[in-house]
């Protein structure tokens, strides 16, 4: 799953992106209003959720909210499918402004939900679960393709065989997301380009080998070799979840 976070104070942002981390969120942070809009506008990115901060440097969070709800193209929710224009992202807002009046003019702009700092870690990914919930594209726990089923309340994968079922070896976060990331487009060819800017957070710079990297570690814990996996390599072109 990827999150949009948008937080000017740099304490509060990496604590909130470590904490996601564990969540096997991939996290983009911008510090500005202004350089998240300009980045949204591009479409190139499709988000689960965001987060964002009410005062922000240039474009405030509300007139965040704004643009995206009435903006036609470009945000969208991660469905595991082509971008499809979309401006029900579900958006989370963090504040010092508690007052009624105020809260009220967060939630009109387009807002779903509204944390007033300082608050815990656990109530802000609570209200992330609950946003998640409310979306019909994302809502669901559990992801089957085939043989496996991956939890997402858990983070664990299980692989059915015909004697029972199989609890796969502790995955790391990033090979959660990889193998994630091909049950969505099971039967089609992702290339390593499309993995690194779906799994890599932005302005991250993996090393060359780091897709083929992974998938050999997935392949390993799925309990398959090379010449027998369910995750096949097209060489010169990508990898494909075979279903």
């Amino acid at each position: 799953m990827r999150l949009l976070l948008v937080e000017d104070e740099p304490d509060l942002g990496t604590a909130i992106k470590e904490v996601l981390h564990h969540e096997a969120y991939v996290v983009d942070w911008f510090l500005d209003g202004t350089q998240a809009w300009q980045y949204l506008e591009t479409g190139c990115t499709e988000y689960t959720v965001a987060i964002f901060d009410w005062m922000l440097p240039g474009i405030s969070g509300v007139e965040l909210c704004k643009k995206i709800r009435a903006f036609k193209g470009g945000v969208s929710v991660d469905q595991g499918t082509s971008q499809t224009p979309n401006n029900s992202l579900p958006i989370l807002m963090l504040t010092a402004k508690d007052r009624m009046e105020e809260k009220i003019i967060g939630l009109d702009s387009g807002a779903d939900d509204y944390l007033v700092k300082p608050f815990d870690m656990p109530e802000l990914l609570a209200r992330l679960r609950a946003l998640q919930r409310r979306c019909p594209q994302i809502q669901s726990r559990y992801l089957q393709v085939g043989n496996l089923t991956l939890n997402y309340s858990t983070h664990e994968v299980i692989r059915q065989y015909p004697n029972g079922n199989k609890l796969v070896n502790s995955l790391t976060i990033k090979e959660f997301q990889l193998l994630e990331y091909l049950m969505k487009h099971h039967n089609h060819i992702v290339t390593r380009n499309q993995l690194i800017d779906r799994l890599w957070e932005i302005g991250a710079e993996p090393m060359s080998n780091v897709v083929a990297a992974q998938i050999r570690l997935l392949r390993r814990k799925l309990g398959e070799n090379n010449s027998e996996s369910a995750i096949e390599t097209i060489y010169g072109v990508g990898y494909r979840l075979k279903v």
